[in-house]
């Protein structure tokens, strides 16, 4: 639930529940990304211990993504779609998916965590390893927003829905405690602001004038 300036609580639904913890998901890509700019040598900083950044991003990526958000879609939503044959590979695939970024996630904690991690060969590793997670991530959380999610809608009923919104939630609560999701964001928020990508309007364009 959120509650609003009336103190009315607003339910959220299971597939808004889902896509705001994409958002969670893009953002780790984000900082995955400027990440790379600095194993990659493209941005210097004696300020920033790139690897603890790497580390603390790719543990919320554990924990969350990995351990909550992906457990939710296996247990609740990708078994409504077995019985349609329309979708079945595309289902396959974001599990075989599943399984790839938990793989991914425990190399990344280890390259990023071990005594001797500024080594040049674990640096390369880091590379390979966060390019991987980002070339799958983005399409695959794309085709869950865009097909998966809306999908969900032909395949329950009403009362179906509902109750997939009144479970997502108990389990976070349990999981994460009530505040849980905007504790997460606030996590994520502090270490873009470590990189100093926290600022959204320095991604505007500068329109230069004809």
């Amino acid at each position: 639930m959120i509650t609003n300036t009336m103190e009315n609580e607003i339910e959220v639904s299971p597939t808004e529940d889902l896509m705001r913890e994409h958002g969670v998901l893009r953002r780790i890509l984000l900082i995955y990304n400027d990440a790379l700019r600095y194993l990659k040598g493209e941005k210097l900083s004696n300020q920033i211990n790139i690897y603890a950044v790497i580390y603390n991003s790719a543990s919320i990526a554990h924990e969350f993504i990995e351990n909550y958000h992906q457990k939710l879609e296996e247990q609740y939503v990708f078994p409504k779609f077995s019985q349609s044959p329309k979708y079945i590979e595309l289902i396959n695939t974001l599990r075989r998916q599943h399984d790839a970024a938990s793989n991914l996630t425990e190399n990344i904690l280890y390259f990023s965590s071990i005594k001797n991690s500024y080594q040049f060969e674990n640096t390369i590793q880091l590379i390979h390893l966060l390019t991987l997670y980002i070339n799958m991530y983005e399409p695959h959380s794309a085709r869950e927003d865009t097909v998966v999610f809306p999908a969900l809608h032909e395949l329950v009923t009403p009362e179906e829905f509902k109750e997939l919104g009144e479970r997502f939630e108990e389990i976070e609560e349990q999981k994460f405690g009530k505040d849980g999701f905007e504790h997460i964001v606030n996590e994520i928020a502090q270490i873009e602001k470590v990189l100093g990508i926290y600022n959204l309007a320095q991604f505007t364009p500068i329109q230069n004038p004809m």
